[in-house]
């Protein structure tokens, strides 16, 4: 009965009524737009490329874009050349001047890196979009330079560009992260897929049969768990506000606490180091013939794939938690409140204080968001389908966690502004600093 007061409630906002059915009809137009097939494409000889993409990278670039890759659909690209953009401009702004300082900017610097991150995503799609039609569609592709390549590249770049542009209205209009929540329901309308294969493989197989699903299942459960303790650890630093009298009335003097996260960067690493790890396929030209140096790159359940995915997690955590988290400023916000740490002076100290407290708990942090990042390939050498291995932690859960949590969180404020219960009565679901919508 809880549940449904919860929905009768939220359906009584009017604003959250209109929001969540906004997105509900982006996320329509997504889904349908992932079954229209590119001009020309023969889908009788699709049936190659469904099978290339059942497993690998191309699996896991198939699940993101909710199965559009193996369509031959006009949105067969996706989000993540946008995400590469967004990647590459981010990095020049640790590095360039001229992005520096346009960080530093405002608004108007954020609006111009943003038309510099969509100028650079056309390029990645004008480069891409060849790659995919020449190398993953194969004999499907009728061929024809200016009939059929020229064309359909461009419909792949407009596609993609549509993508970002319902993921941006969904931010704008709807309920969530807009690009995030693009990639979440690429990531769930695959799932019911792998759920049933690796049920129908589990009992057609002897060895474990049933009783194996279910400790599949069991394990992925206790994973989740992990990945939401992930998101939502926190440290607490206690401070002290001093006490001062205006008029009759005292102000400051109670102890509160800030709330430092364990995973300050939320799923931002294991994005940025997934979308790097997809530069071998575009590089590859997504072709089937895998040899010498790509082939290990190209293989997700690889000893070196894996090693330097788990590096770019640990550096990309490291990277992300220095732009999100700023010691000297919070220690500044602190000073003018006339709040202090006990035990530590104001001003530097109490900045070399909270930079050294996030040190040691982003490194366990990294540590443990590079392992399940990893899980996928241990759940594949353990007997479980490649592509329902991919939910056994990686980018797909640990995405599906942190955006889950997060449209929660924003439902909940709403319901909570408007004086209604929240979603959870034991608690509300904690905040997150930072967040996929970043792009």
């Amino acid at each position: 009965m809880g549940f449904i007061k919860t929905i009768e409630n939220i359906w009584k906002i009017e604003d959250l009524r209109k929001r969540l059915l906004i997105t509900f009809f982006f996320v329509v137009i997504y889904r349908f737009g992932s079954f229209v097939v590119l001009p020309g494409v023969d889908p009788a000889a699709l049936a190659a490329l469904e099978s290339k993409a059942s497993g690998g990278l191309l699996g896991l670039l198939n699940m993101f874009s909710g199965g559009a890759f193996a369509n031959a659909s006009i949105f067969a690209l996706g989000i993540m050349p946008y995400i590469s953009a967004s990647i590459v401009i981010q990095l020049l702004g640790m590095a360039v001047p001229y992005f520096q300082k346009l960080q530093r900017e405002g608004e108007s610097g954020r609006t111009k890196m943003n038309q510099y991150t969509r100028y650079l995503t056309v390029a990645i799609l004008l480069f891409q979009g060849p790659a995919y039609l020449l190398g993953a569609l194969g004999n499907a592709a009728p061929g024809g330079f200016w009939d059929f390549l020229v064309p359909s590249t461009i419909i792949l770049a407009g596609g993609s560009m549509f993508v970002l542009w319902l993921g941006e209205r969904i931010t704008d209009k709807g309920v969530g992260n807009g690009i995030s929540f693009i990639i979440l329901v690429g990531i769930i309308a695959r799932l019911p897929h792998a759920l049933i294969g690796e049920f129908t493989s589990r009992l057609t197989n002897q060895a474990g049969g049933l009783v194996m699903f279910l400790a599949e299942i069991v394990l992925l459960l206790l994973i989740i768990a992990g990945a939401i303790l992930l998101v939502q650890g926190t440290r607490r630093i206690p401070v002290q506000y001093a006490k001062r009298v205006v008029g009759n009335k005292q102000y400051g003097g109670a102890r509160q606490y800030i709330p430092l996260k364990v995973n300050a960067a939320n799923v931002m690493p294991i994005i940025f180091a997934q979308a790097i790890m997809f530069i071998p396929i575009t590089i590859a030209g997504f072709s089937a013939k895998e040899s010498g140096f790509w082939a290990a790159f190209m293989d997700h359940t690889s000893v070196w794939y894996n090693l330097v995915f788990a590096l770019l997690i640990i550096l990309f955590t490291w990277f992300y938690t220095a732009m999100t988290i700023n010691p000297v400023q919070m220690a500044d916000e602190l000073k003018r409140n006339n709040g202090f740490i006990p035990g530590i002076k104001p001003g530097k100290k109490t900045a070399d204080y909270i930079d050294q407290v996030m040190s040691r708990i982003t490194l366990p942090g990294s540590l443990f968001l590079a392992l399940v990042a990893i899980l996928p390939a241990f759940a594949s050498y353990f007997g479980v389908s490649r592509e329902f291995a991919q939910f056994f932690g990686g980018t797909s859960l640990l995405i599906l966690v942190g955006v889950v949590l997060d449209t929660l969180q924003q439902i909940e404020s709403h319901l909570l502004m408007r004086h209604y219960d929240g979603l959870l009565k034991t608690g509300r679901i904690k905040g997150r600093s930072g967040s996929i919508a970043a792009y």
